[in-house]
Parts: structure tokens; C-alpha cells; sequence
């Protein structure tokens, strides 16, 4: 979105979220750590982890939807991480830190790649994965940097520069083209640190292990027209979790929650309330326009709710057994009626 002069403009609707929902800042040792948290506090968290050029504001339309119906959305910065096993040490921290005791994952690209290593070496934390757009393992973006080792030396501008090269360049129908221009400006907001350690743990060869998580509580959302992960990466993905839901998105490309956000927003809640999770609208005193901003207090009384009861979405699919014995959450929803796109199985 660009204004008069050539620069780029600010979504309305993001001006007005970031009026309401309070950007956090902790740091935990030697790790700062950027992220929004808002809803219901007593309502399981879903993170949002993005990808290498993403920060946790590229997931805005998702925490104003999502926490609207009651739910909690926290979503992060990746810090600054060198390795993948930093990256699961500072992660546990960081969930110690705010007493959260077991995640419900959203990750796109990177972001889903590091989720799945979570999952993989702390099982007891992550109760479910959505992952969008992503892979398995990192061999081939390795293939593809031989220059690497020297990711610490190299200016931040021809960081920016190689990070951008991966985004496909237009033309782009409106909502796209807008989600582009979003993520381009997040960018302009990385230190060359930020950008580095991103490279180097889409770079440090590894692959993800086996899972104890029941491929019944994993979501695949992906895109059909195109994205930065190559098609035999997200097929081996695919392949990994035959069990797993698909929610196949025609069009979005690199960033579809922010191009293809009501798309998103409803996989997102058809997977939390499949998977167990109870919304609390009743707690949600909200986005109101008076400038108050939402609750995250078990708040019953006190200010008009804006959200009204999650629609009674869902879909049975292949796998029939989407409440495992090994997930101990809030009561299933066998109730729930079919979803209303033939793009979900």
C-alpha cells in the first residue's frame, strides 16, 4: 500500500490495532523478546511463530479475529537465535517466563519449521500444530547459501536484499500485492543481527524427528498458487503427516493471513475447536471504539463484549480419531457441523 509520495502507508486497520493491543518487550538472559498476548488468559494460548521476514505484527488480523471469539493469540519475534537448539532452550524460557504450561502452535515457513522442532524435543508443551507453508528440513536452503559462514560480516542492506530476492515479484492482484508491501516494511524494521541468526536457522542443516504428537491434531494449510518453500518441500510435509487435516488455500501466496485472512481465521478456529479448545467470549471486553483496550482478566462484567459466540463451524474428515487418549485439553465437539468449503478434508 503505498502513499502519495512513493512510501508505504499503514493499513487502517492496523493503525487501530496497534492503538489497542500493547506491544510486550521482555528479556529473558541474554534474549529480548517482542510479542503481543491478548484474550482470555484463561484460554489455552495459540502462538503465532513467522518466518524468516515476518515479526510477530504480521499476524494482527489473526490476534483481532481470533481474540474478538474469545480465544488467546500470543505472537512472537523470533529472537535473536543462532542454532536450533538455542531456539528450543529460549523458547522453553520464554513460555516459563509467562506460566504457560502447554502451546497450541500456528508457524509459517521458518516459523512452522521451528515448531516442529519444539514439538519434536519438548512433546509435553505442544498440544497442537497448524503449519503453513513449510518443511521439513533445511538441506536444500543450505544448498542454496554456500556463503553462509560469513552471515555475520554481511551489511545489513544486502541481507535485506537476498531476504527480499526470495518474495516473487508482481504483478499481484490488491490483496496480495498489500500483504507483500506489509512484510516489506516489517523487513525495513530488522537489525542485521535480527536478520543473520534468521538466515543461519533456515540454513544450519537439520531435519525434523519423529513426532509423538497424533497426526490427528495437526493442521497443513497451504497455498495452491505459489510461496518461497518449494512444492517438493511442502509435499514431503504432506507425506510426513498423511493423518493430518488439509485446509488447501487457492490463492494467498507467501502471506495468505494477511492476504486470505477470513480463510485463516476460520481454519485457524475450526483446528482449535476440533482439537479441544473452548473459546471465552464471555471474557472479552474487546476492540471497542471508545479506545478501551481488551481484556485479558477474567472479566464477566464491565464494558459491552464485541464478540459474539464462535459460528458453530467443523468438519469430520478422513482420520476418525481427532480427540486422542494423549491429549488431555477442554471437551471435543462432535457437534459441530460440516464446514461450508469443499477445501478442508
Amino acid at each position: 500500500m503505498k502513499g502519495a509520495g512513493g512510501g508505504a502507508v499503514a493499513p487502517g486497520d492496523y493503525v487501530y490495532f496497534k492503538s489497542i493491543v500493547p506491544l510486550h518487550k521482555i528479556s529473558i538472559g541474554p534474549k529480548l523478546w517482542r510479542y503481543y498476548d491478548f484474550g482470555p488468559k484463561v484460554v489455552p494460548p495459540l502462538v503465532c511463530i513467522p518466518g524468516i521476514a515476518g515479526t510477530a505484527d504480521v499476524y494482527y488480523k489473526q490476534i483481532m479475529s481470533l481474540c474478538m471469539k474469545g480465544y488467546r493469540v500470543i505472537s512472537i519475534d523470533v529472537p535473536q537465535v543462532w542454532n536450533h537448539h538455542e531456539w528450543i532452550h529460549s523458547f522453553e524460557k520464554f513460555l516459563d517466563s509467562m506460566n504457560i504450561h502447554h502451546v497450541h502452535i500456528y508457524g509459517t515457513s521458518l516459523g512452522g519449521f521451528l515448531a516442529q522442532i519444539f514439538a519434536q524435543h519438548r512433546p509435553r508443551r505442544v498440544k497442537s500444530l497448524i503449519l503453513s507453508n513449510t518443511f521439513l528440513e533445511t538441506h536444500k536452503f543450505a544448498a542454496a547459501m554456500p556463503w553462509s559462514p560469513v552471515v555475520n560480516w554481511t551489511p545489513s542492506f544486502l541481507l535485506k536484499r537476498y531476504l527480499l530476492t526470495g518474495i516473487r515479484d508482481g504483478p499481484h492482484e490488491p490483496f496480495i500485492a498489500d500483504s507483500v508491501d506489509f512484510v516489506v516494511c516489517q523487513v525495513e524494521t530488522l537489525s542485521r543481527d535480527d536478520l543473520s541468526s534468521r538466515l543461519m536457522l533456515n540454513v544450519n542443516v537439520a531435519s525434523v524427528g519423529s513426532l509423538m504428537l497424533p497426526d490427528s491434531f495437526i493442521t497443513i494449510m497451504d497455498t495452491n498458487d505459489y510461496s518461497a518453500v518449494p512444492q517438493q518441500l511442502k509435499d514431503q510435509l504432506n507425506e510426513r503427516y498423511p493423518g493430518a487435516r488439509r485446509a488447501v488455500l487457492k490463492t494467498g501466496g507467501d502471506f495468505p493471513f494477511l492476504s486470505r485472512p477470513d480463510e485463516v481465521n476460520l481454519y485457524l478456529q475450526l483446528h482449535l475447536r476440533r482439537v479441544g479448545v473452548e473459546s471465552k467470549p464471555d471474557l472479552v471486553q474487546g476492540f471497542t471504539r471508545n479506545g478501551t483496550a481488551g481484556s485479558s482478566k477474567d472479566q464477566k462484567d464491565g464494558g459491552d463484549s464485541i464478540s459474539d459466540s464462535p459460528e458453530d463451524y467443523g468438519h469430520r474428515g478422513s482420520g476418525g480419531s481427532d480427540h486422542d487418549a494423549r491429549y488431555r485439553g477442554s471437551e471435543s465437539h462432535d457437534s459441530d457441523k460440516p464446514i461450508p468449503t469443499s477445501t478442508m478434508y
